[in-house]
């Protein structure tokens, strides 16, 4: 298997770069970095413009301080948080689009957005202004029916107390 988790088209119409994150070596996908799409901000500051897969505590919309190691960009930390969450879900075994969408539509009313990578892994960005409890409801109740297996990579919502 390579080591670097698919590149996905930059599907925007803005100049982007690639910023890598390093990635855990006992994580579940074996994968040791992942790419994701960013605004250059000025110096070694960029925000990121896609949903990680496999990244822990980054989410879209973030600004990241960046290194340059050997002519590519890596991820050195957070500078300032988005507001936004990320969440992936994995479409179980024999479970159809046609299974699986009437439990993503709810998500989508209320404004969630998801990147494909291949036919069962979904990364799953619930943007600022979204209930962040609604959403997590909507995810474990398509965990709860067999639908899909999901895990949180960062809560950027502020959580009641």
């Amino acid at each position: 298997m390579d080591s670097t988790a698919p590149n996905h088209q930059n599907d925007f119409d803005e100049p982007l770069v690639k910023v890598f994150v390093t990635l855990q070596p006992a994580d579940w996908h074996d994968y040791k970095t992942e790419s994701v799409w960013a605004e250059p901000l000025g110096g070694s500051l960029y925000r990121t413009r896609n949903v990680p897969f496999y990244a822990v505590g980054l989410s879209h919309g973030d600004i990241v301080q960046t290194a340059l190691v050997e002519g590519s960009l890596f991820f050195q930390g957070i500078e300032r948080r988005g507001g936004h969450s990320t969440y992936r879900f994995i479409i179980m075994d024999g479970i159809t689009e046609d299974q699986w969408s009437p439990y993503w539509q709810p998500l989508d009313e209320i404004g969630c957005t998801y990147e494909r990578c291949g036919s069962r892994l979904f990364a799953v960005d619930v943007p600022p202004e979204t209930d962040i409890y609604k959403a997590y409801g909507l995810l474990d109740a398509g965990e709860k029916a067999g639908v899909w297996g999901f895990q949180e990579a960062h809560c950027g919502h502020p959580l009641r107390k």
